[in-house]
This record gives C-alpha cells, structure tokens and sequence, in this order.
C-alpha cells in the first residue's frame, strides 16, 4: 500500500526558481503530510545553487529555509519524520 502525495500549498505567485520541483519530489516521500511555500526575501550573500534546509522545528514538522542566487524563501514541512531522517530526505533530492 503506497501513501499519497503530501499536499503542496501554493499559495504565493512567486518561488525560488527551480524549488517547485524540488517540493513536489519531497512531497512524495513517506511521512511528509504537508509542504507550504512562505515568505521570499533578499539576502546579501550568494548562493550559486538551490540549497534547502532545516531551520527551527515547528508544532507538528519543521521550517525549511531555501537559498538561491540572493534569495531566501521559508518553507514549512509538516511531517512525522524527524530532523535527521528529513534533512537525509532532502539531501537525496537534491544529490539527484
């Protein structure tokens, strides 16, 4: 028995270019129940490529912080997995 995919909550009209993507491959993974893109803002250093991370827990998952180019974007993840077993989820998304 598979589970279905997490809902991804679209609900700002811009992101990170290339984080979509990225999301809806989380969103696939077993525990992750929800994946909400946040705020955008401006940052001073660059970041060549995506990165994604985990930055605070939060009740019930955790927020993400992904850095591209000069820009940062939240991202909050309710999951039952814990911050190891999400940071390992990510880390091979992105090695893909």
């Amino acid at each position: 028995m598979t589970q279905a995919n997490a809902r991804l909550v679209l609900n700002h009209s811009t992101h990170i270019p290339g984080l979509i993507p990225i999301l809806e491959k989380l969103s696939q993974e077993t525990g992750i129940q929800s994946i909400t893109p946040g705020a955008i803002c401006p940052v001073r250093a660059h970041m060549p490529q995506l990165r994604l991370r985990v930055s605070v827990p939060i009740r019930g998952g955790y927020k993400l912080i992904a850095r591209a180019g000069k820009i940062a974007q939240e991202v909050f993840v309710l999951t039952t997995l814990g911050q190891n077993d999400l940071e390992a989820a990510i880390a091979k998304l992105l090695q893909r």
